[in-house]
């Protein structure tokens, strides 16, 4: 096939290759719809991964497609989660709870959320993991060995082997609600106190590895903040990004999972964050990889990028590694918090880094130099996160100098603004 190519025009070479590759990622996606539980998890974790350049059109219709995957769970009969929750904690709901609404706060892929108060009179949500799901999660990751080839063939340079022992891990913890219990009060410990953000308090005597009981907190969810005015939305805006983004460069914890549907505005102005199954730590090394990478960008210094990519695990072998080329593309995709000054978040500056269609011999460059890249297993949850937070800020319209307020927690830079300044006096 690559001898074919060879004497092809580009045009007719890159057309050949990307009916391939749609056809590669129609069986990924069939794959994945087989599988009963973990179809959704491994889906969004996957569509993290370039696939050496996989161009525009087909990335979006593999986003499109991935985010299409459901759970193959039937809806749950309140009767079966009460048994389930009578099982974990030892007696009748009764027993725990003064009272307990049976219809649905919310609803996820794994469990479901409903209001409760506990028998000495607090008011908390009680997420339940279906039943069964467990055992559907645990076989679709023994068998996701199956997604290998297919990995493989869209991404001859991923290391695909250990990237799924990390999914299976991440995943694998999710489905422990008592490990997520000690997580949400570790970092609920971090920002007790916190001017502006909040983390609600978890009753671990309550919690087991199937139901998780914390504070309930009232606030208005994401879709009531959109409708605020611009001050309003950028506020709320600056203090989703300090969240996430003070987490990983400061605590070096990532959060894999900052869905706007995890986080509520409060009364008192302070934003509520929420669910913390998908955590991962980090040591000083791979966090000082991060921001060697963010610095090279920052001053457009090529052979600086290099280094931080290669000393970060992102490129293997520099052989025919074009540097400025490398640049150019980590600077499209990182610069609106890399780059203090860098215009707002917008698809328009999005489409002006892509190629047009015409220019066959730049797309086939940039292909050529993506399936240089490898992703780091232990870096994908940071991707996830980085691209995220974009779309949210996005969507809410906020604006900011990302790059500015992103500079005080990669290179310890003065704060950009008030609320840069109150989180710096609570942290003394």
């Amino acid at each position: 096939m690559r001898t074919a190519n060879r004497v092809r025009s580009p045009e007719r070479a890159a057309a050949a290759r990307d009916e391939r590759t749609a056809k590669l990622v129609g069986e990924l996606v069939e794959q994945l719809g087989r599988m009963r539980g973990a179809a959704m998890k491994v889906g969004q974790l996957l569509s993290m991964i370039e696939f050496d350049g996989l161009p525009d059109e087909q990335r979006t219709e593999l986003e499109s497609k991935l985010a299409t995957l459901r759970d193959d769970i039937p809806p749950v009969p309140f009767a079966r989660l009460e048994k389930l929750m009578s099982q974990e904690l030892g007696g009748p709901l009764s027993s725990v709870f003064s009272e307990f609404d049976e219809r649905a706060l919310a609803a996820a892929s794994i469990g479901q959320v409903h209001r409760a108060t506990t028998l000495d009179g607090e008011a908390v949500v009680v997420k339940v993991q279906y039943p069964g799901v467990a055992e559907a999660v645990d076989s679709d990751l023994r068998s996701a060995s199956l997604l290998l080839p297919l990995l493989k063939r869209l991404a001859p340079n991923l290391d695909a082997k250990p990237l799924l022992a990390e999914l299976r891990e991440r995943i694998g913890e999710e489905l422990d609600y008592e490990l997520e219990a000690q997580q949400q009060r570790r970092i609920e410990r971090l920002y007790r106190g916190h001017p502006f953000i909040s983390v609600p308090r978890v009753r671990t005597d309550l919690s087991t590895r199937r139901v998780l009981v914390s504070e309930f907190v009232e606030g208005e969810r994401f879709e009531a903040v959109r409708e605020l005015d611009q001050e309003q939305r950028d506020r709320y805006g600056e203090i989703v990004f300090r969240f996430f983004f003070g987490l990983l460069y400061r605590g070096r914890i990532v959060l894999g999972d900052p869905h706007p549907g995890n986080y509520l505005l409060r009364p008192d102005g302070r934003v509520a964050f929420l669910d913390f199954g998908l955590v991962r730590d980090f040591g000083a090394e791979r966090i000082d990889a991060e921001r060697a990478i963010a610095l090279a960008v920052r001053e457009a210094d090529p052979a600086a990028l290099e280094t931080a990519l290669v000393a970060g695990g992102y490129v293997r072998n520099r052989d025919g590694f074009d540097a400025e080329l490398a640049l150019k593309m980590v600077r499209g995709a990182i610069r609106w918090y890399a780059i203090p000054g860098e215009p707002g978040l917008s698809r328009e500056r999005r489409e002006r880094r892509a190629p047009s269609d015409g220019d066959a011999e730049r797309k086939a460059a940039l292909e050529e130099q993506a399936g240089r890249f490898s992703l780091p297993p232990e870096t994908i949850l940071i991707r996830r996160m980085h691209v995220l937070v974009a779309i949210v800020l996005s969507r809410l319209r906020a604006t900011a100098d990302w790059g500015a307020i992103a500079a005080e927690y990669l290179h310890g830079e003065p704060r950009a603004t008030e609320l840069g300044r109150a989180e710096a006096d609570f942290r003394g």
